[in-house]
């Protein structure tokens, strides 16, 4: 007898996780592979972190402090933030999951942009929710005018991300003011952060500044996974009112961060060093991959986080098979809907030359180039900036 299934959670396209470069390097009979597809740091993590963690080891017969405490002390002195509105998640992905636990019921709506986040879209799918996909513009910017003039009696939480995943570009400051105040208050606006810290537009909004006041529920997304290189331990952070954050107090695991992840956060946030090193790797590695793909004659975004897009004269998943086989691992966007784009970002110095060059190798050998480097034919335009 099979189990019954409610049809919210069997019509659901599960989230298409990568496998480890081991088993990748297996399969395809390769060795010396690097990864370019999950917008990691590829200085590793904040060396502070490691010794944190090294010294915390001594504590794991013990559970983890279920409030987060000295993390969210840190966190509220470094930002001038209240203590009670942090609230610490596994990775900001589990505050997504939060949220929607907390603010929406069966057959409500949430809205968010598309392309963007993948999660958003499941999340609401787990709880039998609605969500509600607002295309971008032209230019691949959030529609927010699209977007305001989409919400229903019905809608419960809209996600802004800022900058977008996987564009790279930013929302105006004045733009999203003018975005909340058309909100009705009573719906929650999330503002997910996670690639903030690369950010060097000076116009992009200060999301601390919104959590309470005139605007209507705005809860801000941050994560140690990506600036800060502590992905493989899941810790990120919401801000919010302190009222709203006692919603989600309500609806979260009691020890929903581990000892070690709050450890290597702590330590982390001391650690000016390395994430100036990591700005710095990252904007060099913008600046010589958009130089070098403008030569090939390929169309990029250019981004404000650590990843950008690159549209190909040729299917994207032809295109990462190819590039796979030779040891260079990237991301398809067809899953979000672009065929014909694939998004990497940024290495070392040496992955992104690797890159370069076994793009233009992948791209030779599927006949699209001819033996000077560039499209055949191709209808892709100059590059955006």
């Amino acid at each position: 007898m099979k189990p019954s299934v409610p049809e919210h959670i069997a019509s659901i396209v599960p989230y298409p996780p990568g496998k480890p470069i081991e088993e990748l390097e297996r399969e395809y009979g390769i060795s010396g592979s690097i990864k370019l597809a999950s917008n990691e740091n590829p200085l590793g993590p904040s060396p502070k972190a490691v010794q944190a963690i090294l010294a915390a080891t001594s504590g794991l017969h013990r559970y983890p402090d279920g409030s987060g405490f000295y993390l969210r002390k840190k966190l509220a002195e470094k930002h001038g933030l209240p203590f009670d509105s942090i609230l610490l998640g596994n990775g900001s992905n589990e505050i997504i999951e939060l949220v929607i636990r907390a603010f929406m019921g069966p057959g409500d709506e949430v809205m968010m942009p598309a392309p963007s986040f993948l999660l958003y879209r499941l999340v609401v799918q787990w709880m039998g929710g609605r969500p509600v996909p607002v295309p971008l513009r032209e230019d691949l910017g959030i529609d927010l005018e699209k977007m305001a003039q989409a919400v229903t009696a019905k809608t419960k939480v809209i996600f802004l991300t800022n900058p977008n995943n996987p564009t790279g570009k930013v929302i105006g400051k004045a733009d999203f003011e003018a975005f909340l105040s058309s909100v009705p208050r009573e719906v929650v606006v999330v503002l997910d952060e996670a690639y903030i810290e690369f950010n060097t537009n000076p116009d992009t909004p200060p999301g601390f500044e919104y959590i309470s006041g005139q605007w209507p529920a705005v809860i801000v997304l941050r994560t140690f996974s990506k600036a800060y290189g502590l992905a493989g331990l899941r810790i990120g952070f919401g801000v919010m009112d302190p009222e709203i954050a006692s919603f989600l107090n309500r609806v979260r695991q009691p020890f929903n961060t581990g000892s070690l992840a709050q450890a290597a956060a702590l330590a982390a946030l001391e650690d000016d060093e390395f994430l100036t090193k990591t700005r710095q790797v990252t904007r060099d590695g913008l600046q010589f991959l958009y130089k070098e793909v403008e030569k090939m004659g390929l169309h990029y975004i250019p981004s404000e986080a650590n990843f950008f897009l690159i549209e190909v004269p040729c299917e994207a998943k032809k295109l990462y098979e190819a590039m796979l086989r030779r040891g260079v691992i990237i991301r398809s966007m067809a899953s979000y809907g672009m065929e014909r784009f694939i998004r990497i970002n940024t290495g070392l110095a040496e992955e992104n030359i690797r890159f370069i060059e076994t793009l233009r190798q992948a791209l030779a050998a599927m006949e699209q180039f001819d033996s000077s480097g560039r499209p055949e034919t191709s209808s892709i335009g100059a590059q955006s900036r």
